[in-house]
C-alpha cells in the first residue's frame, strides 16, 4: 500500500488547519481514545498535556515526511518498538486510528471530506501496519486488520 501525491497533499493541507489548535486537538484525541478504549488509560501515567504536545509534534513530523516514507517508516517502527515496553499491544492501534480520524473530523468540520478521511485512513493504515509489524511481528499486522 502506498499514498498518492493527492492524498499526501490532502493530509498536509488538513493537518495545517488542525496544527493551530493542537492543544485542543490533543485533548479531543485522548478524551475520545479513553472513551472508546478505556483499557489504554493506565498506559498514560505522565501529564496528558505534555503527552499531547508529543503526539502533535510526532504527527507533524510524520505529516511533513509523507513524501519520503522510506525515512519515516523506520522512525515509526522504532517508536513502536519502544511502545511495547510501555505495554502497548497490537490491538490498541485500531482505536487510536479511530480516535485520530474522529479528532480530525471535529477539528476540520466540513473540511473533513470523504477524500480527506480516506487519505488519513490510508496513511494511518500504512504506518500502523509497519509499526505493528516492527513491534509485534507480521502476523499481528494482518490480524489487527491494518495490513
Amino acid at each position: 500500500m502506498s499514498l498518492t501525491s493527492e492524498q499526501i497533499t490532502l493530509i498536509q493541507e488538513s493537518f495545517a488547519k488542525v496544527a493551530p489548535i493542537k492543544e485542543q486537538a490533543a485533548e479531543l484525541f485522548y478524551g475520545r481514545l479513553f472513551e472508546i478504549a478505556p483499557e489504554v488509560r493506565p498506559l498514560f501515567q505522565s501529564d496528558l498535556k505534555e503527552q499531547g504536545a508529543k503526539l502533535m509534534a510526532t504527527l507533524g513530523m510524520v505529516v511533513a515526511g509523507l513524501r519520503n516514507l522510506e525515512a519515516v517508516v523506520p522512525v515509526a517502527a522504532k517508536l513502536a518498538e519502544r511502545h511495547v515496553g510501555y505495554g502497548v499491544k497490537a490491538e490498541y492501534y485500531a482505536p487510536v486510528g479511530s480516535a485520530l480520524l474522529w479528532t480530525l473530523e471535529q477539528g476540520l468540520g466540513e473540511g473533513f471530506t470523504p477524500d480527506v478521511e480516506e487519505a488519513w485512513a490510508s496513511a494511518y493504515g500504512l504506518l500502523s501496519g509497519a509499526m505493528i509489524e516492527a513491534a509485534h511481528g507480521p502476523s499481528s499486522a494482518v490480524t489487527e486488520g491494518v495490513a
